[in-house]
C-alpha cells in the first residue's frame, strides 16, 4: 500500500510515488477504522426504543404485538435498506453512502426529540403511534451501514485476513447497543427522557460529522474518482495491496451475489445469527421486567452486560477462529450454542439459570455472526457489496420480524410467554445447524473421479 510501514500514515491525495503515479489516501488501519466508527454510531438505532419499552407500552396503551413492531421499527430501514446502499458502494465507495444513511438517521432523531419536547412522555397516545413509528424507523437508517461498512472494510483488507478484520470492524461496531442499553437507564435518571435523547441526537450529529472527516475510500475508488478507468484503477490500486476490487455495476452486483445458491444460505443463517441479535438486544429489556422483576436500570444493565456486548465483542475472537479452523465449522458449534441456551432460557426458573442461560446465548450468536460473514467474501468474492448488502440486509430482517413474533407469545400466554417465545430460537437453531452442516459437507466432499478424458478420434 501507498502509506509508511506502521500503516498508519496517511499522504496527501495530490502527492505522487516514485515512479511519478498519484499516491493514495488513507491506509487499511484508517479505512476500516472510518468504517467502524460510522458503523458504531449508527448501529445505536437498535436499542432506539428498549430501554423505555415499559413506559411507551403504557403511555399508548400497546398489545404485545404492537410493542414488539415499536421496539423493532428501527431495524425495518435498517435491515433493507443494507441492499440497495451494500450495492451502491461498487459504484461510489462507501463515503457517500455512509453519510446518506447516517444524515437520515439524524432526520429521525430530530423528529422524535421535537415530539418529546412538544408532547412529552406522560401525554403520548395510541394516536402518536404512527408518527412515533416513523421516525423510529427513520433513525434506523444508521442500522443499515454495516453492509457499507463491511465492504469498505473487505477493500482496504488482504484477503487472508477477511474474517479477522470484519470481526474487528463488526464486533466493535455492534458494542454500540450494548453500551447505550447500558447508558440510557442512567441518563433517563439523570436528564430525564427528552433531555436523554437530545443527548443522543448530539452524538449522534458529532459522530457523522468525526466520519466525515476521517473517511477514505479504498484506493480502487481513488483512482476511478480521479478519472481513471474501472480497469485502469484496479492495476493502480493492486499494485499498492488492494485484493478485492468492486464489480463495476451495482445493480449487476447484486444479481450476480443473487445468483448463487449459498448467497440464500448465508442470508438464512445470518437471519437467525444477526437478525436474532437485534430481536433479543430489544426484547431482553422487557423479559427481564416482566419474568424476573427487575426494574428497568437492572434490566439494561443485565441485557447489557450478559448478552449484548458479549454478542458484539465475542465476534473479534469468532472471526479469528473462522480463519483459522473454518467458517463453516465456526458455525456448526455457535449454532449449537444457540439451540442450548435457547432451551435454558425455556426451562430457566431462576435468575442464576436465565443469566446462565442468557450469556451461552451472547457467545454462540456472537460468534455465528462473525463464522456467517468470513464466508461471504469466500463464496462471492466478485460481487462482495451487493452480497454484503442481501445477506446484511434480508439477515438482519429477522430483527424486525421476530419481537412482534415474541409479542404474540405474550399476547397469547401472558407473562409465561417471555420464556416460552424462546422456542422460536430453539427452531431457528436446529434448521441453521442443517444449513452450515450442507456447507461443510459441500466444502470437504473430494470431486468425483469421472475417469480418464477420452482421447479424440
Amino acid at each position: 500500500m501507498s502509506a509508511s510501514p506502521d500503516g498508519d500514515r496517511d499522504r496527501d491525495q495530490a502527492s505522487t510515488d516514485a515512479s511519478g503515479d498519484p499516491e493514495i489516501r488513507g491506509s487499511p488501519r484508517r479505512g476500516v477504522a472510518a468504517a467502524t466508527l460510522g458503523f458504531f454510531v449508527g448501529f445505536t438505532g437498535v436499542v432506539l426504543y428498549s430501554p423505555v419499552a415499559a413506559e411507551l407500552e403504557d403511555a399508548m396503551g400497546l398489545s404485545g404485538l404492537a410493542l414488539g413492531l415499536l421496539v423493532a421499527a428501527p431495524q425495518l430501514t435498517g435491515s433493507l435498506l443494507r441492499i440497495p446502499f451494500g450495492a451502491w458502494v461498487e459504484d461510489v465507495g462507501a463515503k457517500k453512502p455512509f453519510l446518506t444513511l447516517l444524515g437520515s438517521s439524524i432526520v429521525g432523531m430530530a423528529g422524535l426529540s421535537a415530539i418529546l419536547l412538544t408532547v412529552g412522555l406522560d401525554d403520548l397516545s395510541a394516536a402518536h403511534y404512527p408518527l412515533v413509528f416513523l421516525f423510529g424507523a427513520l433513525s434506523g437508517c444508521g442500522i443499515a451501514t454495516f453492509s457499507v461498512g463491511s465492504a469498505q472494510t473487505s477493500y482496504w483488507s488482504p484477503e487472508n485476513r477477511q474474517g479477522t478484520m470484519l470481526a474487528v470492524y463488526a464486533g466493535l461496531g455492534n458494542s454500540s447497543p450494548g453500551l447505550f442499553t447500558l447508558v440510557v437507564p442512567f441518563a433517563l435518571a439523570a436528564l430525564g427522557l427528552t433531555g436523554a435523547y437530545l443527548a443522543w441526537f448530539a452524538i449522534l450529529v458529532c459522530g457523522t460529522i468525526a466520519y466525515a472527516a476521517l473517511a477514505v475510500d479504498a484506493p480502487s475508488f481513488q483512482f476511478r474518482k480521479r478519472g481513471l478507468e474501472p480497469a485502469a484503477a484496479k492495476r493502480r490500486a493492486e499494485a499498492r495491496g488492494q485484493e478485492l476490487f468492486p464489480n463495476d455495476d451495482a445493480t449487476a452486483s447484486i444479481r450476480q451475489a443473487a445468483s448463487i445458491p449459498r448467497t440464500w444460505v448465508l442470508v438464512a443463517l445470518f437471519f437467525v445469527s444477526f437478525g436474532g441479535f437485534l430481536a433479543l438486544a430489544t426484547w431482553f429489556p422487557s423479559y427481564w421486567t416482566a419474568v424476573h422483576g427487575f426494574g428497568t436500570r437492572r434490566a439494561g444493565t443485565v441485557t447489557a452486560i450478559s448478552f449484548t456486548l458479549l454478542a458484539a465483542l465475542i465476534r473479534v475472537p469468532g472471526g479469528v477462529v473462522s480463519d483459522r479452523v473454518g467458517g463453516e465449522r465456526t458455525a456448526i458449534a455457535s449454532f449449537l450454542l444457540i439451540g442450548i441456551a435457547a432451551a435454558g432460557l425455556i426451562a430457566a426458573e431462576t435468575v442464576a439459570s436465565a443469566l446462565a442461560a442468557t450469556v451461552l446465548l451472547g457467545i454462540g450468536i456472537g460468534v455465528a455472526n462473525a463464522a456467517v460473514f468470513q464466508l461471504v467474501p469466500t463464496y462471492v468474492p466478485e460481487a462482495v457489496g451487493g452480497a454484503s448488502g442481501l445477506v446484511g440486509g434480508l439477515g438482519a430482517f429477522g430483527g424486525f420480524v421476530l419481537p412482534p413474533v415474541l409479542g404474540l407469545f405474550v399476547d397469547l400466554q401472558g407473562t409465561a410467554g417471555y420464556a416460552n417465545g424462546f422456542v422460536v430460537f430453539l427452531g431457528l437453531a436446529v434448521v441453521s445447524i442443517g444449513l452450515a452442516g450442507g456447507l461443510y459437507r459441500a466444502q470437504v466432499e473430494p470431486i468425483p473421479d469421472d475417469g480418464p478424458i477420452p482421447a479424440d478420434d
